[in-house]
């Protein structure tokens, strides 16, 4: 090989070399995009209970937060789920444990931890909490439990909502998407058993209705947006009949419930006051709309 090929093969095989050195150093310069986060926090519903076959609620991965999620996590390919939610969570339980084990002691203060631990990288927190606390109102069983309900455990859950909204607000700071829940009404399922059934399901959905109201103007206090799931249940159309396999026909919110819970399911499934999975996709799409 003369000098001038020698010289030439040498220049080439620098100009391989200088190519393919750095290529550590363009791969250092790739960004890994931080983790962000939704936190789910709740009863039953954040989990998505369900019945088994054998009719016992468990939870499961088809609840509003996971279809939710599933929503989400295409435009936010970073985005992790988080669920700390607790079936049969009060909003008492929620702020002093009871039921649940966590780590602190109570949902509250796992939510608070975990938001203090990832603050700046939380981007939705979505929170169902106070079905459960009026609970000894579910059998109207007389005038006086009635409204030892309406006076004293409407106004105590809502001041636990207060309690829970600035705990959660201080600790995930103030851009961070906080977004409620009203809630739907399995007592309805109740209008199938005749004149009984139907006062039970009117008065029920009346109750409702105010309690529902007692929510939304806490989160509204706290300046947090409320998805409207009594609405997108159609809680209060008592018209508008329509036909329920298996079920008859029925008013518009009856065949919802029947449709969209496992509340008129036969048994070992039903009666349960779960939502099935449509029901928890109708759920996802309210807070969804809620949250845009």
């Amino acid at each position: 090989m003369g000098p001038v090929r020698i010289a030439l093969a040498v220049a080439v095989a620098a100009a391989v070399t200088a190519c393919s050195g750095p290529a550590t150093s363009v791969r250092s310069h790739i960004k890994t995009v931080p983790a962000t986060y939704y936190l789910a926090l709740g009863d039953s519903l954040s989990q998505g209970v369900q019945p088994d076959a054998a009719g016992t609620s468990v939870e499961t991965g088809q609840g509003y937060p996971d279809q939710l999620y599933a929503m989400l996590h295409p435009g936010q390919p970073a985005l992790q789920l988080v669920k700390l939610g607790c079936p049969g969570e009060t909003t008492t339980t929620m702020i002093h444990g009871g039921i649940c084990k966590y780590r602190g002691g109570s949902q509250l203060a796992a939510a608070v931890s975990f938001l203090s631990a990832h603050r700046g990288h939380v981007r939705l927190v979505t929170i169902d909490i106070g079905a459960n606390d009026p609970e000894d109102c579910g059998s109207w069983a007389s005038l006086r439990t009635l409204l030892h309900c309406v006076g004293t455990n409407f106004p105590d859950a809502v001041s636990n909502l207060d309690t829970i909204l600035a705990r959660l607000r201080a600790a995930a700071g103030p851009g961070v998407r906080i977004v409620g829940m009203s809630y739907y009404l399995p007592a309805l399922a109740e209008w199938r058993d005749g004149l009984q059934g139907q006062a039970i399901a009117w008065l029920s959905e009346r109750l409702a209705a105010d309690y529902n109201d007692l929510l939304d103007r806490a989160y509204a206090q706290s300046h947090v947006p409320v998805a409207n799931v009594f609405g997108a249940f159609e809680t209060a159309d008592f018209g508008n009949r329509q036909t329920v396999p298996g079920v008859g026909t029925v008013p518009r919110n009856v065949a919802l419930i029947c449709q969209w819970t496992w509340e008129c399911a036969s048994r070992p499934r039903g009666p349960n006051q779960h939502a099935n999975q449509a029901g928890y996709g109708v759920i996802a799409r309210a807070f969804l709309s809620a949250g845009s």
